[in-house]
């Protein structure tokens, strides 16, 4: 058991801080004012491999296990966790296309995905499947060579703005079963984008409801095998609950940075506040807790890529405890800069308001708690979780 990163995973994350340093800190704050999303800077991040980090070598990915594409999130979040997360999600939908998709699509499209040069945004939640994603009612009926695809998602990241969809559809009978997978290229007659959502945060990402109508995907598109859609759709989130609990790790540690910096400049009562017990307890309850998140992040991927029987569970645990300390430091480190945080001139409101939402997707932390649940109660199991 060693915590200590190879030299080769500490080139990854130098690199990765190296670019958000020049590429996402001294543009973040614009993008979330704006309401920019950077298609530019993803595509710069493409050449460095961050489009297509552990998919397939053969399509220009990087093939790194997930342990190594928390590194390079995590310096990524610390500058803009918003275009992390879209990031991040572009990265499992092109792991999706280059591993699923039959070999004649995958090259046509991953190559293309891997390199940034096109965009994918991932379609399972609907108006009325959320966290129940195996109740979903779009559909997608084989006619000739072609699938026709009908119904609707919601709260898709990036959708009207990116070239692809990979979007989850029941071609079969009710339940998870029924379920394939399906790319779909974005531009594709029938398709309908809804106006772009007003949010709280997560503005250098849009984010859209998607409407199909009759829109023929040619059956080849299909991802895998008919009826493998949930089960893909679950691998993916494995991944995804790890990206996201990474980009939660990245923010706090941005916030605590913040505010490490700002106890040695502001001075009050005729000294510095890192000259005050009550802060430095603060921070350093702040440095524990997300240390001790980070390491859980690390654990659930190594577990992940070793292809353990509990990753999903270990994923589960990550996502939920990251999430929930990422936002409690980062509320802390605002608290930290007192009238200050509140307002833009610095980035913790910022770092905030994005890291909220990380509490809700890939699953509500509410959901993780009864994914670990269920497995602890099992009274049929061979293996512990310790």
């Amino acid at each position: 058991m060693d915590f200590e990163l190879s030299d080769e995973q500490r080139a990854f994350q130098h690199s990765a801080r190296e670019f958000a340093a020049g590429e996402f800190a001294p543009h973040a704050a614009r993008w979330d004012a704006e309401g920019i999303f950077p298609r530019e800077v993803i595509a710069a991040a493409g050449q460095l491999g961050f489009c297509g980090l552990y998919a397939d070598e053969r399509y220009g990915g990087l093939g790194l296990p997930r342990l190594d594409a928390t590194l390079v999130f995590e310096e990524l979040a610390a500058a803009c966790p918003s275009t992390t997360a879209y990031l991040s999600i572009h990265n499992m939908a092109t792991w999706m296309v280059a591993r699923w998709a039959r070999p004649e699509v995958a090259a046509q499209w991953a190559p293309k995905l891997t390199s940034g040069e096109r965009l994918a945004s991932y379609c399972l939640t609907e108006p009325g499947a959320g966290s129940d994603a195996a109740s979903l009612r779009t559909t997608a009926s084989l006619d000739g060579d072609h699938y026709l695809l009908s119904g609707a998602k919601a709260f898709i990241s990036g959708a009207g703005a990116t070239d692809a969809l990979v979007v989850m559809a029941r071609t079969g009978g009710g339940g998870s079963a029924g379920i394939s997978a399906l790319l779909v290229p974005a531009d594709s007659a029938g398709i309908a984008y809804g106006r772009k959502e007003e949010k709280m945060g997560w503005n250098s990402q849009p984010t859209r409801a998607i409407t199909f109508d009759q829109v023929r995907v040619p059956a080849s598109h299909l991802l895998g095998e008919e009826g493998q859609g949930f089960r893909i759709a679950m691998k993916g989130l494995d991944g995804g609950r790890i990206n996201i609990a990474t980009c939660s790790v990245g923010a706090a540690q941005g916030a605590l940075d913040a505010a490490r910096r700002y106890m040695h400049e502001r001075s009050q009562f005729g000294a510095k506040l890192s000259a005050f017990q009550a802060l430095q307890f603060k921070i350093a309850d702040m440095a524990t807790e997300l240390v001790a998140a980070r390491q859980m992040v690390r654990l659930a991927a190594a577990k992940l890529d070793a292809g353990s029987p509990q990753a999903t569970v270990y994923c589960a645990m990550a996502k939920q405890l990251a999430t929930d300390i990422g936002f409690r430091v980062c509320n802390e480190a605002l608290q930290i800069h007192g009238g200050y945080g509140y307002t833009r001139e610095y980035p913790l409101e910022r770092y905030l308001r994005d890291a909220r939402v990380h509490q809700i997707l890939e699953g509500t932390n509410e959901i993780m708690r009864v994914i670990v649940a269920r497995r602890m109660l099992e009274t049929d199991t061979t293996e512990d979780i310790r």
